[in-house]
């Protein structure tokens, strides 16, 4: 585990070591301790003793405790006044003093740090334009000796001296930040997430069960707290269906469904409601299509909306494209056209073992003769390595062995599985095995997508898809009564 601190007390980050890569916890609450910050100026008083804050001084940035509990939103039962230090600096020195001074100085967005000089009354003092106050953290200067050396220099350099001034700020929900403020409605003790998935306009929340009472204002502060978000959503049920979709609950801001996104320079639009998308896989996207060439071959079997299949076609690649989900078929045409590759793809509305079995098996020996790599990507992580066994006896009987074997181009698979053991790469080779019939070891590479939650991870196995699985006689050990497309099945996982 590694860790780092920034400033005095200030903040204090965390992150897990997993496996061979460094992944942030999915709830940095557990991790995090921040210093709050707010804004809006009253008037001061007289200058502070020398002598430490008061312990209620650390408690300064907290809503008030009355707001604990509340269901609809309330802005106004936000708002609360707190004192803060600050520091009188003459106008014609501020500018180059508030530099070297930037590490204490009262930091947040939308923060005033140099406000006016007020009078006790609280009415600005028009008399006297040589000075401005500048507000300082209360985390880090707490009296006049805790300017560190490098401050302290530079107040000496200016002629200013190290006296602390109390200062009154107006605190209202403007100024505070979601997590702050659901921390302070939602229960003690409670996990607070303010965290969700960014889909174009869509903010996505999987809330617990102890927020649910508070969904309607969790939504709403989430639209006032993150510019250009008019719709948050919370998942209703797990991804059980054949489509990968999910119900999810409008929970504050219009009903659009339909998102734009742009990933890794390519356009996207979807009805988020009909289709799977999954904003944390925009590095994988980017990895798998960086190992293609120009004329290449991609078969995409699980397509979705074209994550993949559309930059590969505009790096130069002919793309066969599939999807079960009609309205994934569909937005992956519209998209197609979106970014002007609809030449590059053949997309299909098919069952992923009908589509191997079917147009790709009928493609597949013309590509293998030519020079150019076959790439599939079989991106359906809950169920994608059962579907390997597709490939068993795909090209029927060996060919004449008299032709030679170093023309064939053999397909290089990208096949996706979750994994809650403890081996996670060992788990998701044995498991294609299983269903290719054969051994990979030595012959191919597991990499680490993503940790998709605790003890669980994403994981892409590459391999060349070997010729005894291509030839030979085709045979499916599960009951040829049972219903063959596994998508139909419930799976939790599909949540991730």
């Amino acid at each position: 585990m590694a860790a780092a601190w920034r400033g005095s007390g200030r903040l204090l980050f965390l992150v897990q070591k997993h496996h061979s890569c460094i992944s942030l916890p999915q709830n940095l609450n557990h991790f995090a301790r921040i210093s709050l910050q707010f804004s809006t100026v009253v008037h001061y008083q007289k200058a502070m003793p020398d002598q430490p804050q008061t312990s209620t001084d650390l408690g300064l940035y907290k809503p008030p405790p009355t707001v604990r509990g509340m269901t609809e939103l309330d802005r106004a039962a936000f708002s609360q006044t707190v004192s803060v230090p600050a520091i009188r600096i003459p106008t014609n020195v501020l500018n180059k003093l508030v530099k070297s001074l930037k590490k204490v100085a009262l930091q947040r967005p939308g923060l005033k740090r140099v406000v006016d000089e007020h009078k006790e009354d609280g009415n600005k003092d028009c008399s006297n334009g040589e000075h401005r106050l500048l507000l300082l953290d209360p985390n880090s200067i707490t009296f006049t000796d805790s300017f560190g050396s490098e401050e302290a220099e530079a107040l000496k350099a200016y002629g200013v001296p190290q006296e602390i001034q109390r200062y009154e700020l107006k605190l209202t929900y403007e100024n505070l930040k979601s997590e702050e403020i659901l921390r302070a409605v939602l229960p003690e003790g409670q996990d607070v997430t303010s965290g969700f998935s960014r889909v174009g306009h869509i903010a996505h929340m999987n809330l617990r069960d102890h927020q649910l009472p508070y969904k309607k204002l969790i939504g709403q502060v989430i639209i006032d707290k993150n510019p250009g978000i008019t719709c948050v959503v919370n998942k209703t049920n797990t991804i059980d269906s054949t489509y990968r979709n999910f119900q999810m609950e409008v929970l504050a801001g219009e009903s659009n469904m339909v998102a734009k996104v742009r990933e890794n320079g390519v356009f996207y639009e979807f009805d988020f409601s009909r289709v799977y998308w999954n904003p944390r896989l925009s590095t994988e996207h980017e990895r798998i299509v960086a190992l293609l060439q120009r004329g290449d071959t991609v078969v995409d079997v699980f397509a979705g909306v074209g994550p993949f299949a559309i930059p590969a076609a505009r790096r130069g690649s002919e793309v066969l494209a599939n999807d079960l989900n009609p309205d994934s078929f569909r937005w992956l045409q519209h998209n197609a056209k979106l970014n002007k590759v609809d030449r590059k793809i053949t997309s299909f509305n098919m069952d992923g073992r009908d589509f191997i079995r079917g147009p790709v098996r009928e493609r597949l020996p013309a590509l293998m003769k030519g020079s150019q790599k076959i790439h599939v990507v079989m991106n359906l992580p809950a169920l994608a390595l059962e579907f390997l066994d597709a490939f068993r006896g795909l090209l029927g009987p060996e060919p004449d062995q008299s032709l030679s074997r170093q023309d064939d181009n053999l397909p290089q698979v990208h096949c996706y599985g979750f994994s809650k053991e403890d081996d996670a790469q060992r788990d998701v080779v044995e498991r294609a095995e299983a269903s290719l019939k054969i051994s990979l070891q030595g012959q191919c590479s597991v990499h680490l997508v993503r940790n998709v939650a605790p003890n669980k991870e994403m994981m892409c196995v590459s391999f060349t898809l070997p010729r005894g699985v291509l030839y030979g006689t085709h045979t499916q050990d599960r009951d040829s009564s049972e219903e063959p497309c596994p998508k139909k099945q419930k799976c939790e996982d599909f949540t991730d």
